[in-house]
Formats: structure tokens, sequence, C-alpha cells
């Protein structure tokens, strides 16, 4: 983060926003200035992904589903933006503690211990060390004495779309987040890899609520896409994690999903539409039999 906050410095901050007697290494200002950095990245991240998303991937007809709700979009963005700013709180204080240099991102490829491979292999690690605590956070937090308070108002979007992604309760979405800002606190990670991977995670989380259930054949009971996620909404009790399904099958907590078996929400809706047009042809049917018999 401190990249990010050594650009805003530079080009906006220092000549447009604060005081020059006031230094950009003063903590109280770094503060101020990852407070606005973070809540405003959150927000274009957010808003822009999730509509690009819902004007260009997401399907329509799910709207139409009967767990779609009234006003379900803009319920679903009003919850967001109220929450980031929440969130954004602890999660600047994790960011303040990378800026004064207590983590062990770096910022040159030669600082890594195995450069590049270093560097690949740290990718990689950040994932499956995430997923792995994730899975088990998000699994904690279906317990009965949390659910209800702070993980239930993200079920509310049974069927979502993908404006539902943030629209967490704050310390849902935090804790949820809490693996990502860890990792470089334990794991060495190069600065712009750790960027880069930040920006990657909400783009998933966006991604896995788009109700697009197309993966590759060999890759659907590996990577836990939005086909798993949807059954999350519906079933609760199944497919916790967040990229891989991997520690859902060693949990126990697998499903299969419902829309790869022909019964999820398009099918569901599909069922309705042939029902509708079966009842229209039988009325009609009927009606011309009753028209006949009048002749």
């Amino acid at each position: 983060m401190d990249l990010v906050l050594s650009y805003a410095d530079y080009y906006i901050f220092t000549p447009y926003v604060y005081p020059a007697t006031w230094p950009e290494d003063d903590a109280f200002r770094q503060i101020i200035s990852l407070l606005m950095v973070t809540n405003t990245g959150a927000l274009i991240i957010y808003l822009l992904f999730g509509a690009l998303s819902y004007y260009f991937i997401f399907d329509h007809n799910l709207m139409k589903h009967p767990q779609f709700l009234e006003n379900q979009v803009l319920r679903e963005i009003k919850f967001s933006l109220q929450s980031m700013p929440w969130m954004s709180i602890p999660t600047v204080a994790l960011f303040f503690a990378e800026v004064r240099g207590y983590s062990r991102l770096y910022d040159n490829i030669e600082d890594s211990p195995y450069g590049w491979i270093g560097v690949i292999f740290s990718i990689l690690s950040f994932l499956f060390f995430t997923d792995m605590c994730i899975y088990w956070i998000h699994r904690f937090l279906h317990h009965k004495l949390l659910y209800k308070t702070f993980h239930k108002p993200h079920h509310v979007w049974k069927v979502a779309s993908p404006f539902a992604s943030h629209a967490f309760h704050p310390v849902d979405g935090f804790v949820q987040s809490l693996p990502y800002h860890i990792y470089p606190f334990i794991f060495p990670l190069h600065k712009v890899a750790y960027l880069g991977l930040y920006i990657f995670v909400n783009i998933w989380t966006v991604s896995i609520h788009d109700g697009d259930y197309r993966v590759p054949q060999f890759l659907r009971h590996v990577i836990n896409g939005s086909a798993h996620h949807t059954d999350h909404h519906l079933y609760f009790d199944y497919n916790y994690g967040q990229y891989f399904t991997l520690w859902d099958k060693i949990g126990g907590s697998y499903k299969n999903p419902s829309s790869f078996e022909g019964k999820g929400p398009h099918d569901y809706l599909r069922k309705l539409k042939d029902c509708a047009s079966n009842r229209t042809s039988n009325g009609y049917e009927n009606g011309t039999q009753e028209n006949g018999k009048n002749k």
C-alpha cells in the first residue's frame, strides 16, 4: 500500500490537499491518506467491476427468480456502501503497519529469496493460504452463535447479483478479508504482486456472485466458482471455499453444484416458463373446444 500512497502523495495529496509544512511520513497524515485511498479504491473497484459484471455477464433473467428480492440490486449496493467505510477502519490499521515497514513486503525481485521463482511461488501460496483461512473463517461464521448477527445479512441475497459481492456486515467483511492482510506479515511477497492480488480477490468476489456458471469441464470440481457459491447462498452448509474446492472436500462440506445437475436457478426459471407455456396452451385448447361445442 505504500506504493499507492506514494503516488497519491506525489500527484494529489502533497500538491493539492495538505499544507506544504506537513511531512509525508507523518503518521497521522498517513492514516488519513490511507483512509481516503482505501475507501476510494474500494468504491471504484466495487462499482466498476460490479457494473461491468452486471451489464455484460450477469443473466438478468435471474431477476425473475422467486427468491430474487424486490429492488434487490439497489439494496445490495446500499448495504455495501454503508458497510465498506466501517470495514476500512481496521483494514487501514493493517495497511498502516505495512507502510511503516512491519510487513515482509519487498520492492525488488532481487529481494526475493529465490528470484522470480520465489515471486511466482509466493503468488500461488497466497492463493492457497487465503483459501484455507477463509474456508475456516467462513465456516465459523455459520456457527449459530455468530451467524444471525454477522453473516446472515449476506445470505439475505439467496439469488445474488454481482453487487452482493461486498454486501456484508462490516465485521463479517473484515474478518473474511483478514487472511489477505496477514499473509505479507508472515511470508515475503513482492509489493506489486500483493497489490495485484488485492485487486484480483476483489474481482473474484464479484465473479462468484455473477450467476455465470461456465467453467472448463476439467476444472468444475477444482475451482469454486459462481455455481458453487450460488449453492452456498441457497443451501447454506456447503461450498464455503473462496477459490478452490479443496477444503470443502477435506471438511466434508463439498456439494456438486445444482446447476451442473440441471437443478439450478436457471433451470428452475426454465421450468416455470415451460409450465406457464403449458397452461397457456391448455387454456387455448380448452377455449377452442368450448367454442366448438357452442357452435
